[in-house]
């Protein structure tokens, strides 16, 4: 009876041991900051919102001295002219609220700017990522950039390198 139980622990064990799973893991920052067509992307979505930014911030000093000028003459002007004045300073906070979602919303400027950059290059990674992972036999692959946290990873199992190399590029 106990070799009977033995025999079938084994064959369990073995049973287990073919369907095991490999994992591997890939840090996209990593594999980003090793990609020169990147970099300049995210240069140029910097300069980008730079650019958009101090515009902004020039609508905004403008708005405060209209402000600070309105409440400095307000004493003086008419009921007809404050309203005028409030009039013309709540519509350029409108235009300055809209400027403001049209660079930096969700459908914004930059936004659709970052697509056409980056988008190109992360599908790239992703598509080498899955090529890897068919090639390996790996069932999941983890990125350990995006706030994944392993208490230890051994480097062995890091296919950032491999993902650099298949894509053509040298780190």
């Amino acid at each position: 009876m106990k070799r009977i139980i033995i025999t079938f622990i084994a064959v369990a064990v073995l049973s287990i041991a073919s369907y095991a799973q490999k994992y591997a893991f890939v840090d996209t920052e990593y594999i980003l900051g090793n990609i020169p067509a990147y970099k300049a992307a995210q240069e140029q979505l910097d300069q980008l919102s730079n650019q958009y930014q101090k515009e902004l911030e020039g609508i905004q000093a403008e708005l405060e001295q209209m402000y600070n000028d309105f409440r400095a003459e307000s004493v003086l002007l008419s009921d007809d002219l404050k309203r005028k004045r409030e009039d013309v300073i709540v519509t350029r906070e409108k235009e300055y609220r809209t400027l403001q979602q049209k660079y930096f919303g969700r459908e914004g400027e930059l936004f659709k700017k970052r697509q056409s950059l980056v988008k190109p290059i992360q599908d790239d990674i992703y598509n080498t990522i899955k090529t890897l992972a068919n090639e390996g036999n790996y069932a999941v692959i983890f990125d350990k950039s995006g706030g994944l946290t392993m208490l230890y990873t051994d480097p062995k199992y890091d296919l950032s390198d491999q993902i650099l190399e298949k894509m053509g590029y040298k780190n």
